[in-house]
């Protein structure tokens, strides 16, 4: 089943809502936000997007620049800062299978469809 780490706030997080509703494909929404991700299942979607970690960190957060910006982490630190402050996790990310991109053009969806 494809599933969507999905923040309603977010205008990008809502056109790939949009687009995973009108390919008929069911899916599943994750509310990330309420629901957060343990580091785990974050290494995970990790792996899945085959990406590092602070690739999935939005820096431009306030949290980012205020707790994490110009310090050096691990990947460990990385994902445990995430999991504390979930605002920090990139969005959409749209898993199907064993695919997963970040909906960052929305058409990157498509792509994974």
């Amino acid at each position: 089943m494809i599933k969507i780490y999905h923040n309603n706030r977010c205008s990008k997080s809502r056109n790939g809502l949009a687009l995973l509703e009108e390919s008929g494909k069911p899916f599943e929404v994750v509310k990330y936000l309420d629901n957060v991700p343990s580091a785990s299942e974050l290494k995970s979607i990790i792996n899945l997007l085959n990406i590092k970690p602070i690739e999935l960190v939005r820096k431009n957060e306030a949290i980012w620049k205020e707790k994490f910006k110009n310090k050096t982490l691990s990947d460990a630190e990385i994902i445990a800062a995430m999991v504390e402050y979930p605002k920090l996790i990139e969005r959409p990310i749209v898993i199907n299978g064993n695919k997963a991109t970040i909906g960052r053009p929305t058409e990157l969806i498509s792509s994974i469809l």
